[in-house]
């Protein structure tokens, strides 16, 4: 079995960010970037099932040059090989669709049998990748899957939905996107950190690509969110049941 996994490198949560000057990208200087949590629940789905029914894992990224950090985690993990589509600009110049479009032209031409990646990125929380590049792929999708089961070409899933959890049957080739919950991450041993820095990346330019990267959804500004009020302390339940009824009125 061959598994494609994407990833995507984005800011550790516990960055401070900070809005560029140009009010349309965070200021990326000396921030801590991490792969997406999402996506290291794909990794080692890859690993699982490679481990269980042979075959290899390639770790594919789009971003500039310094998301190699990304590909470096997955590989240390364990993934074989990783393709890099390298990209100019501004990280958030690129909408999804450009994005997905990328990652489809990349993974033309090469033998997959499945392609994961997490839910969502959790820099920008659009949870369309999945979707996108399955469309775009012409194959099918399960998203938000919880657990996953292969049997040569048949599979079986179960993914979470609002109120409840549904059971999905499909057949490779397929997009499967990995909810918290799939599994739990391996940490990268010293060993594998170590065979990373060995393994074999592949640099793609986006521009050889062929694919138009003019977005259809821009970014018009950035705003930091209101600060919160201060807490305040009450002094009895009477005065706590009264800021909730009469001047909170959430109760």
């Amino acid at each position: 079995m061959d598994i494609i996994v994407c990833v995507k490198q984005v800011p550790d949560t516990t960055t401070v960010i900070q809005i560029d000057p140009s009010g349309k990208e965070i200021v990326r200087d000396g921030i801590t970037n991490i792969m997406s949590p999402y996506d290291e629940f794909a990794v080692e789905e890859a690993l699982k099932l490679i481990e269980a029914n042979g075959g290899t894992v390639t770790a594919l990224t789009v971003g500039p040059e310094s998301a190699k950090e990304a590909l470096r985690s997955a590989l240390a993990m364990g993934a074989d090989e990783a393709i890099h589509v390298v990209t100019d600009g501004a990280p958030l110049a690129l909408d999804s669709l450009a994005t997905a479009k990328l990652i489809a032209k990349a993974i033309e031409g090469k033998s997959y049998d499945l392609v994961l990646m997490g839910r969502q990125a959790i820099d920008d929380d659009a949870m369309q990748m999945g979707s996108l590049v399955a469309e775009l792929l012409n194959i099918g999708q399960i998203t938000s899957a919880i657990k996953l089961e292969i049997e040569g070409t048949q599979v079986k899933a179960q993914r979470t939905i609002e109120g409840g959890l549904q059971n999905i049957e499909a057949t490779l080739p397929l997009v499967v996107t990995a909810q918290k919950g799939l599994n739990t991450p391996r940490y990268p041993s010293m060993k594998g950190i170590l065979k990373a820095k060995k393994k074999p990346v592949q640099d793609i330019p986006a521009g050889s690509l062929g694919v138009s990267l003019e977005p259809k959804v821009k970014i018009e500004a950035l705003v930091e969110p209101p600060a919160r009020p201060a807490g305040r302390i009450v002094g009895s339940v009477d005065e706590l049941v009264a800021a909730l009824t009469q001047e909170i009125k959430v109760v």
